[in-house]
């Protein structure tokens, strides 16, 4: 077995840290102020020993600062954590390759938990380290200071078993926050904000999952709460589940810019209300810049997301495909937020196209003069293919039906055309249109 002990110099971790370290193993367990992580399953999903501690070193000083977290490898995590306390704050530590007890027996006796309240009396004896204390007869060092510093001791030496109450992120996540002052500005809400989105996105690393909506809220100042309501809220959307903390502040900062608080706010809180398991990326041959260049970047997804904000989801708008053989229905635009995400493409045989399809398409398109049956455009067209009918839309209430004949026409100024003739024109009005041009 391999344990990691985790010690930070300002004491006792956090509830969000915890939920950090379950993303690397299920193992995880507080064992007094310290967290400990078995991870000797984990080393060859994320790459070995040495990648993995380069990953929580980086992810600690993001977390914590830097210099504010002992980490120490040991066989038992009794031993990692004396051999953390030992460390100086920011040190990393390993358990020598001997014997584990040569190690443990140098450390000083104010490692040792248990015997916290018998310093003193330990000292008095002659006992400055563990070796010291090992030495002392059992019984009769029992009978002073109790069984617990030997039990302890014992325990890191590897001579008993070790039981954990396992940590385990919760089921759904709701975080508040009071603010240490009343904020009045919606945009001094996004450094306020900053811990809860950092939580969510910590419980859903622990879970290994993705979040497509997070519910982001506020309470008004109970004085004004009476007239006004409790607070409000905002919806931040995404296009696909994730949790990149980067992609949320963004996306939360482009709301907050357009929001006017009519009262003082108090309280803050942030809700998942559904979460999606997310599939871990697999290697890439890229180098690690590389790599971190386009991880740190901002995907389209994310940028069309925060332009719907700013100027409005009608303002971002994306084309579906629609099956319809009329050419100008053939795709509807649609907000990007409303838009249903792409399905899995599904191989469908289909009939093969008398000549290929025009590049562009005009909107509307553009009535021909005629010389009797024959189209102009820039002068005569030379009719070379067709005609191919389309005769459809009947059932449509929104688009009107067609009945066309349409032709390949090549004109020595304009190249190769795609026009039809309209079959029901009345007496008088164009018949022939240009509907497609190829680049």
């Amino acid at each position: 077995m391999l344990w990691l002990a985790l010690r930070r110099a300002a004491g006792p971790w956090p509830e969000a840290l915890v939920w950090w370290a379950l993303q690397f193993t299920p193992r995880v367990a507080r064992l007094e102020e310290a967290l400990v992580l078995e991870l000797a399953a984990s080393l060859r999903l994320f790459g070995g020993r040495a990648r993995l501690q380069q990953r929580l070193l980086a992810e600690l000083q993001d977390l914590v600062g830097a210099g504010q977290a002992t980490l120490a490898w040991a066989p038992n995590s009794r031993a990692a954590l004396l051999l953390a306390r030992a460390a100086a704050p920011g040190e990393l530590v390993e358990a020598a390759a001997g014997p584990l007890a040569a190690q443990l027996e140098a450390l000083p006796l104010s490692v040792l938990g248990s015997a916290q309240e018998h310093l003193s009396l330990l000292h008095g004896l002659g006992c400055r380290r563990l070796g010291d204390l090992r030495r002392l007869p059992r019984a009769a060092l029992t009978r002073r200071v109790g069984p617990a510093p030997l039990r302890e001791l014992d325990a890191a030496l590897g001579q008993g078993a070790e039981a954990h109450d396992w940590c385990q992120a919760p089921e759904q996540f709701e975080a508040k926050r009071e603010l240490p002052q009343r904020c009045e500005q919606a945009q001094a809400l996004l450094q306020a904000a900053d811990p809860l989105l950092q939580a969510a996105c910590l419980w859903l690393a622990a879970r290994h999952a993705g979040t497509a909506e997070l519910q982001f809220g506020w309470q008004f100042d109970a004085m004004r709460a009476r007239d006004l309501g409790p607070g409000g809220e905002i919806r931040l959307a995404a296009s696909a589940p994730h949790r990149r903390l980067r992609s949320w502040q963004r996306l939360l900062a482009e709301h907050l810019q357009r929001l006017s608080l009519p009262a003082p706010v108090s309280d803050l809180w942030l809700r998942i209300e559904s979460a999606e398991p997310l599939a871990e990326a697999s290697a890439s041959l890229l180098s690690a810049g590389a790599e971190a260049q386009r991880a740190d970047g901002e995907s389209l997804d994310e940028l069309l997301a925060r332009l719907s904000v700013r100027l409005g989801k009608e303002q971002v708008r994306q084309a579906r495909p629609v099956s319809d053989h009329r050419p100008e229905c053939q795709q509807r635009w649609q907000p990007w937020q409303d838009a249903p995400k792409p399905a899995p493409a599904v191989a469908r045989p289909e009939a093969p196209a008398q000549w290929p399809q025009p590049s562009w398409l005009l909107n509307p398109p553009q009535p021909l003069r005629a010389l009797g049956e024959q189209p102009l455009y820039q002068g005569p067209l030379t009719l070379l293919a067709g005609p191919q009918r389309i005769e459809a839309g009947w059932w449509d209430a929104e688009a009107p039906a067609c009945s066309r004949d349409y032709y390949l026409a090549h004109s020595a100024r304009a190249g190769l055309l795609w026009l039809f003739r309209e079959r029901r024109a009345a007496r008088g009005e164009a018949a022939w249109f240009l509907h497609g041009m190829f680049a």
